[in-house]
């Protein structure tokens, strides 16, 4: 358990502008990644709100943000906002569709994963997503550890060159759960028909797909060819990733924040100090470098509305 000493400021507090801020982080991130290979695909999860200036559907459009994105991910529009399995409040998913719809107008795909497990609230999710143009998911567990029974909704016969081309995905994070090793976990994944994967670089802690491991799941089980989308998140650090270091349990640097009381071992950071864009991007050791030299089609970017966090506070620097 990591221990926090915070100290209260004795001349002056300084407020950051916290959506400019991940703007920047996701931009330099794609800008990055896309000088190597202008095709890698950039998807930021929620914080949706960034597109537009003043965080509200009637802004002015933050035109570099979006020209740095390809898609959109978003969690709960239509069930699972407050519970599990629970339609998301009209309101609630009104708002969201006014920001994802001008995602789309301008070229950026949106993908929605709902957490539903219901017969009736998968239908209606995929449903649901479907009408608006959204690429959907329905999630039957929030850990994300699994392949659903049922056959992909929309399934595609057609090879995925693009978002543009996908009409569903595979949101699959904790495969130890219940696939006993890497291989199996790859072989029950390239059995399956789903357009898009978004995954995570590493089987467990210690165990990274290789280049050939995510080649060979480029190709759905129909022969088609697919997306492999690496998941990896940038407001949070995770005290089971390979960069954290343990003398950061009893002496974390200034940018780790406080634990996620709802996923623990995953701590806020302070996303726009230089020493943690490192970790992430921007050199040949980074995690995103990784996510490259395993052959991944784009990364999957979480955390993205840990704004929201900071919004709420003000800190000395």
């Amino acid at each position: 358990m990591v221990s926090f000493i915070f100290f209260s400021c004795s001349t002056h507090l300084v407020k950051r502008d916290y959506r400019y801020e991940m703007r920047k982080f996701v931009r330099n991130i794609s800008e990055w990644v896309k000088n190597g290979d202008p095709d890698f695909i950039v998807i930021p999860q929620n914080g949706e709100e960034l597109i537009t200036g003043n965080g509200e559907p009637s802004g002015s459009l933050e035109s570099d943000y979006l020209g740095a994105i390809d898609g959109i991910g978003r969690e709960e529009l239509f069930f699972g906002f407050n519970n599990d399995d629970e339609a998301t409040p009209a309101a609630e998913t009104d708002r969201m569709i006014r920001f994802l719809d001008l995602a789309e107008l301008n070229g950026v795909e949106v993908l929605v994963t709902d957490y539903c497990s219901t017969p009736a609230n998968i239908s209606n999710s995929n449903d649901s997503n479907m009408a608006k143009g959204y690429i959907s998911f329905a999630a039957g567990d929030r850990e994300l550890d699994f392949i659903p029974s049922y056959l992909p909704f929309n399934e595609n016969t057609g090879d995925i060159a693009s978002l543009s081309d996908a009409k569903n995905f595979l949101y699959i994070l904790d495969p130890t759960v219940n696939y006993a090793d890497k291989d199996t976990f790859l072989t029950a994944v390239g059995a399956t028909n789903y357009d898009i994967i978004i995954m995570d670089l590493y089987y467990d802690e210690s165990t990274k797909f290789t280049a050939a491991d995510i080649d060979g799941l480029k190709t759905k089980a129909n022969g088609k060819s697919r997306l492999v989308i690496a998941y990896m998140s940038i407001g949070e650090a995770e005290d089971y990733r390979y960069y954290w270091n343990p003398a950061w349990d009893s002496y974390p640097p200034s940018w780790i924040e406080d634990e996620n009381p709802n996923w623990p071992h995953n701590y806020k950071v302070r996303y726009w100090v230089e020493d943690w864009q490192n970790i992430i991007y921007g050199n040949s050791g980074s995690y995103l470098q990784k996510i490259v030299d395993s052959h991944f089609n784009g990364v999957y970017l979480d955390v993205v509305d840990s704004y929201e966090y900071f919004e709420d506070k003000y800190y000395c620097f």
